[in-house]
């Protein structure tokens, strides 16, 4: 049995009927969200409700946190994002709509442990970090500059883990080190070493931030975990972020260099 893992869409309805699309013509039917489905683009309503249609469970990231609640820590670009979600939110005229949004943000949970690699190996899903599953952020870098960091981090992984919140796709291991999908050969498949511990990070369905635009998604199978990229109607979404005075025009030309 094969899964398919998204992760940070924020907002970007484009980028997710694509990867929606793909993964049914792969013939992928389980597929889990690990959170921050709003926050940033355009299309938030559209987002919560393809992600409750289509996937069997989704996790509580930062941005959905914020809109939920109060958005601390962000910046005033994603700030202003999350109060304008939230306004959007608050704008259906549907109150039974209204309701149901609100009450799916509200029931996430932070964190999920499940086969989801169709053997016996147990995964843990986050959004961030299994240290600190909403807010903490794991960066390549840190392999190398902060071995302590991921040792205490890997600490609280029995196997392997999913973690999105950079937007930026990778296999940490508990080496430590950090091989991005260019680095995995033409298949972009990492196969999981027995007496090794791993951290998948699935990269970004709607901002990616590692200079390919297209968006990123995993795909998991026994032993292994694949990196997929999908190409979409960007200009789409950059238009309608750029249609909004409420959103940094920034937040749309970004998404043109994946960064």
């Amino acid at each position: 049995m094969r899964t398919a893992v998204v992760s940070d869409i924020h907002g970007n309805a484009e980028a997710l009927r694509a990867v929606l699309s793909d993964i049914a013509d792969r013939g992928i039917e389980k597929i889990v969200c690990l959170g921050d489905i709003v926050g940033y683009g355009p299309d938030p309503l559209d987002c919560v409700d393809l992600v409750r249609e289509h996937c069997v469970w989704a996790l509580m990231g930062n941005h959905d946190f914020g809109v939920l609640y109060e958005p601390t820590n962000f910046n005033p670009s994603a700030e202003a994002s999350a109060f304008w979600t939230r306004a959007v939110f608050d704008a259906e005229p549907d109150e039974k709509k209204r309701t149901e949004r609100y009450e799916y943000l509200g029931r996430m949970p932070v964190r999920k442990v499940e086969k989801l690699l169709g053997d016996e190996t147990p995964v843990l899903a986050v959004h961030a970090s299994p240290r600190r599953p909403v807010n903490e952020y794991i960066f390549p870098d840190d392999a190398a500059d902060q071995p302590d960091k991921l040792e205490a981090i890997f600490d609280r992984v029995d196997r392997v883990a999913l973690v999105g919140h950079t937007h930026v796709p990778g296999v940490f291991s508990d080496e430590p080190d950090f091989y991005p999908p260019g680095e995995l050969g033409d298949t972009r498949v990492y196969r999981f070493i027995d007496d090794e511990k791993a951290i998948v990070n699935v990269g970004s369905v709607g901002q990616p931030r590692d200079y390919d635009p297209r968006a990123s998604y995993v795909i998991l199978s026994p032993g292994q975990v694949e990196f997929i990229r999908v190409e979409y109607d960007i200009k789409t979404t950059a238009d309608k972020i750029h249609a909004i005075a409420e959103l940094n025009n920034f937040l749309g030309d970004r998404l043109f260099e994946g960064r």
